[in-house]
C-alpha cells in the first residue's frame, strides 16, 4: 500500500500525478513527494518499526512505492557509532558518526537512494536505467541494476577516481566518460531522458530517487532512541541528502515519533567547488556556480540542483556552511582513521575536517552533540591519501633489525 498523494513543486506549489517527471513544468524547480501523513499516524506505530528487517524498508510507508521493493533488501541501517576518541580529539563533549561507508552493496550512501529508485523504475516499467555520476552513484545504480536485471548507463566526468571507474565496469554496467565536467554530464543525461524510455535515477526519477535519503534521518532518530541530534554536520554536493535529512525529521515530530526539537544542519564542502556554502556564507539561497577544482570530486558539483533549499535549510536551522582545502580534506580522513578506525572517502574527510573548523570558531557549541554524516568508503579514493601516510621501512628477517629500526635498539626496548 502507498501512501503518497501525489508530487508537488518545491517553489511554485504546483501538484502532478506521481509519474517521472523531471521538474517543475512552470517554474523548473524539484518536485517533492507528498504523503497521508494522517493515515501513516493512524497505520503505522513507531514500536512497530522495531520489529523488521534492519534496512531501509522498516520505513516503508514513508518510501515513494506502490509494491514490494524487489531490489536493495539489504541497504540501510548502517551503524551509528559513538565516537569519544574523536571526540576529544575535536574538543567537543559528544560526536556520533553516522556511518554510510559500510553500506549495502556499494559502500555509499547513494545505495539508499537506488534502492528506491530502481524499484520506482520497475514499477514505472522501465528496463534501462542510468544516471550521471561523480562516482558513487555510478557504483550503486550498476550494482543494483545488475541485481535487479536492468540494462544500464552509467555517465561520468572522464577525470574520476580509477577505483570508482572499475568499481562500475565490474558489473557490467556499459560506462559512459564524457570530456567535461558533472554539470555538462547531467545535461546529456537530461536530453537522453526526454529522448529514450529510460529511467535516469537522477533526471525523471529524481523526485523518488532522493526520498532515499530521508533514511538516513530516521536511522539516527531511531539509533538515539528516538531523539533527533542538537547538531548534524552533512556533506553536500547537489544539496538533496541534507535537505531530506531535515524533512525525515519534520515527519518524525508530524507523526508525534520523536519530542519536538529544532537540530542545527551544517553543511560541509571542499572550498574548490563551494557554491551552497558561498550562498549559506553570505547568507542567501541565491546559488552563483563554480568551476570544481578539488580532489574531493564526488562532491564537485558547481550548479548544485538542489543549492537554494539547501541553503535554506542550513539557514532557516540556525546552522551554517562551511567549506575546507584539500589539505584539510586529507588531515580529516586521517583524524578520523587514527581516532576511530573508519577510513572515509574525500567527502567524510569534508564532514571531519568541517566539523573541527566549526568548533574550533565556536560556531558549533562544544558543550553539545553533534552527528556527523559519513557518506562513503575510503576505498574508494585512495589516491587522496597515498601522498599522505607514511611509507614503512623494510628490514631482513632478523630480529636486531627490527629492534634497530622500530624500537631504537634492544635495551630501549626491554627497559
Amino acid at each position: 500500500m502507498s501512501y503518497v498523494r501525489y508530487l508537488q513543486c518545491r517553489l511554485c506549489g504546483q501538484t502532478y500525478e506521481a509519474k517521472p517527471l523531471a521538474a517543475c513544468e512552470s517554474c523548473w524547480a524539484p518536485l517533492e513527494v507528498v504523503y497521508d501523513y494522517g493515515r501513516i499516524w493512524s497505520d503505522l506505530r513507531r514500536e512497530e518499526i522495531a520489529q523488521r528487517p534492519a534496512n531501509l524498508w522498516r520505513y516503508r510507508e514513508l518510501l515513494p512505492l506502490e509494491e514490494d521493493p524487489q531490489v536493495g533488501l539489504h541497504t540501510g541501517f548502517t551503524p551509528l557509532v559513538s565516537a569519544s576518541r574523536l571526540a576529544r580529539a575535536l574538543g567537543i563533549r559528544e560526536v556520533y558518526l553516522k556511518n554510510d561507508s559500510v553500506n549495502h552493496p556499494t559502500l555509499s550512501f547513494k545505495d539508499r537512494v537506488v534502492a528506491v529508485a530502481l524499484n520506482k523504475a520497475r514499477e514505472f516499467g522501465f528496463d534501462v536505467v542510468g544516471c550521471s555520476s561523480t562516482g558513487n552513484l555510478a557504483n550503486a545504480v550498476a550494482a543494483q541494476a545488475a541485481a535487479g536485471g536492468f540494462k544500464a548507463f552509467i555517465f561520468i566526468p572522464a577525470d574520476l577516481e580509477a577505483e570508482k571507474i572499475i568499481g562500475t565496469l565490474v558489473y557490467g554496467a556499459t560506462l559512459v566518460k564524457i570530456e567535461g565536467n558533472y554539470d555538462q554530464v547531467n545535461r546529456l543525461c537530461s536530453e537522453i531522458a526526454q529522448k529514450y524510455n529510460w529511467g535516469i535515477v537522477n533526471v525523471n526519477l529524481r523526485s523518488y530517487y532522493a526520498e532515499g535519503s530521508k533514511t538516513v534521518g530516521y536511522e539516527v532518530a531511531e539509533q538515539l532512541g528516538w531523539r533527533l541530534p542538537e547538531n548534524i554536520v552533512v556533506p553536500m554536493a547537489g544539496g538533496a541528502l541534507i535537505t531530506k535529512i531535515r524533512k525525515a525529521f519534520d515527519e518524525l515530530q508530524k507523526l508525534g515519533w520523536v519530542e519536538q526539537a529544532a537540530p542545527r544542519f551544517f553543511g560541509a564542502q571542499a572550498s574548490g567547488c563551494s557554491p551552497i556554502t558561498t550562498a549559506a556564507k553570505a547568507g542567501t539561497s541565491e546559488i552563483v556556480p563554480q568551476k570544481p577544482k578539488t580532489i574531493v570530486k564526488s562532491l564537485a558539483i558547481g550548479n548544485p540542483s538542489d543549492g537554494y533549499f539547501a541553503s535554506e535549510a542550513i539557514r532557516a536551522s540556525g546552522g551554517a556552511g562551511e567549506d575546507v582545502t584539500d589539505e584539510e580534506v586529507v588531515e580529516g580522513i586521517q583524524l578520523l582513521a587514527e581516532t576511530e578506525g573508519i577510513f572515509a572517502e574525500t567527502a567524510g574527510g569534508v564532514t571531519v575536517a568541517v566539523a573541527r573548523k566549526l568548533i574550533r570558531d565556536g560556531r558549533l557549541n562544544s558543550n553539545e552533540s553533534v552527528v556527523l554524516v559519513i557518506t562513503g568508503n575510503g576505498l574508494k579514493t585512495i589516491a587522496a591519501v597515498s601522498g599522505a601516510v607514511r611509507e614503512s621501512e623494510t628490514i631482513r628477517p632478523k630480529l636486531a633489525d627490527f629492534e634497530d629500526v622500530f624500537l631504537g635498539s634492544p635495551t630501549e626496548a626491554t627497559a
